[in-house]
């Protein structure tokens, strides 16, 4: 599945930036309290803040373009409905705006898509050129794929209507299959993530308990080099989790 890469980013807001701002800089200091007691290496060691940081940007943008799908999906399924009713495309994607208007909140992606195509269309563009724009602007093959239809279905000179319903029907049983996909692969997901968490416990729970045993490991050089080796360790296993567990569908 092609995506639109950094497209989606600016669907992050400033309050989400926020909290995984705060969220990378609490597991980064509490990394740092568990594999040294002490702030220093984090001069030597931010780039692993940084590359956390830029790992969640991923992950939300992914998010992002998930969420978008289905709201497309909903969108495609209300244009579909109107030209159903005998609207034309141009008065079908006004009628799937203000269907959408009462499925999603005011600054929704899909709703300011649907807003600037209706500002398009008052402005006399064709309905192939919004729809193209629209397509240009989302990276998605799903869109794309729906305009490619559109266009073909218009040169064809055919049944049109019927031609975009059924591509309709397509794309949405596609969207849907794929989000059973993803949340089947959502407890896996789960898994990792606490899997992930299990040897900060331990060892927050050792040192909590058994403190003067693992003093060692932080008062010296050579317990240094080991814990270093451990944190090496640790975070090859999390890249490795992460690419066994990044699935596209």
């Amino acid at each position: 599945m092609r995506t639109g890469g950094n497209l989606w980013l600016q669907d992050i807001r400033k309050s989400e930036i926020v909290v995984g701002i705060a969220k990378t800089t609490g597991i980064f200091l509490l990394m740092l309290y568990i594999f040294y007691e002490s702030l220093l290496p984090g001069a030597v060691l931010f780039p692993i803040w940084f590359l956390y940081f830029r790992e969640w940007l991923k992950d939300l943008s992914r998010k992002k373009e998930q969420e978008f799908r289905i709201q497309f999906r909903d969108s495609i399924q209300a244009m579909s409905t109107a030209l159903k009713a005998g609207c034309s495309v141009e008065h079908a994607i006004r009628e799937a705006g203000k269907d959408l208007s009462a499925l999603y909140g005011k600054g929704t992606r899909i709703r300011r898509e649907y807003e600037r195509m209706s500002h398009q269309l008052d402005l006399k563009m064709a309905a192939g050129s919004v729809l193209e724009d629209f397509a240009e602007r989302t990276g998605l093959e799903d869109v794309e794929n729906f305009v490619r239809v559109f266009a073909s279905a218009k040169k064809s000179g055919g049944d049109s209507i019927a031609i975009i319903r059924n591509a309709v029907r397509i794309i949405s049983g596609k969207i849907d299959t794929e989000k059973e996909i993803q949340t089947l692969l959502a407890s896996k997901k789960l898994e990792f993530e606490i899997m992930c968490a299990v040897p900060f416990v331990i060892i927050l729970y050792m040192k909590l308990t058994f403190g003067e045993f693992l003093s060692v490991l932080y008062d010296s050089t050579a317990g240094t080099v080991v814990m270093s080796v451990c944190l090496a360790v640790y975070l090859a296993a999390y890249q490795l989790g992460r690419k066994i567990t990044a699935i596209e569908v």
